[in-house]
């Protein structure tokens, strides 16, 4: 076994897990779902049928990753944060294999407790604030907060946020990398 898992996790026949992956306490993956190299998997998590998860990304505890699902690399899912897969549910109506699509961008953070209501993308570096309802797609390098949530300002790949002078350029303080601001997008130079 490439990846470690403790022994209260249930791990499905069918799941991929790549090297170097730590899968923790109480913790749920069902096959098939593809789990990428180096990803760490807090407490109590569920990663539910289809689900691609890409290399080094990080859920913290409490996170239910439901199908329909896809991170790319490098993504960051904070403590509690939710995804749903039906627009419409209702109890009494069956509605497997209606789930919509929800694609997390390489670099994305998603705070403690937000929701990611399905069939919204987050884009690359996107950084979603604690406690946000994103009911809407979240464009690349964007930091939004609220419910529902609305953008507020831009990020840097390091997780700084940018401010952009009177050209629409600005510098990430930890990297020293420049970002420009073009018709509305951020563009790494």
């Amino acid at each position: 076994m490439a990846y470690q898992a403790h022994p209260t996790a249930v791990i499905d026949e069918g799941a991929q897990i790549g090297e170097g992956t730590k899968i923790w306490h109480f913790s749920h993956i069902m096959g098939p779902c593809q789990i990428g190299e180096h990803c760490n998997l807090g407490q109590n998590v569920v990663i539910s049928p289809d689900v691609v998860l890409g290399n080094n990304v990080k859920v913290q505890n409490n996170v239910s990753i439901y199908t329909g699902v896809t991170c790319d690399d490098d993504v960051f899912l904070g403590p509690s944060c939710v995804f749903t897969n039906v627009i419409n549910p209702r109890s009494g109506v069956i509605r497997r294999g209606q789930y919509s699509r929800t694609h997390v961008g390489v670099g994305a953070s998603i705070g403690a407790n937000a929701t990611i209501v399905c069939g919204h993308d987050i884009g690359p570096y996107a950084f979603i604030g604690a406690g946000a309802v994103v009911t809407k797609s979240i464009p690349a390098y964007a930091l939004v907060v609220g419910n529902p949530s609305k953008q507020i300002g831009w990020m840097s790949e390091f997780g700084h946020r940018l401010d952009f002078d009177a050209q629409g350029r600005a510098h990430c303080p930890e990297s020293g990398e420049t970002y420009e601001l073009i018709d509305g997008h951020v563009v790494k130079k």
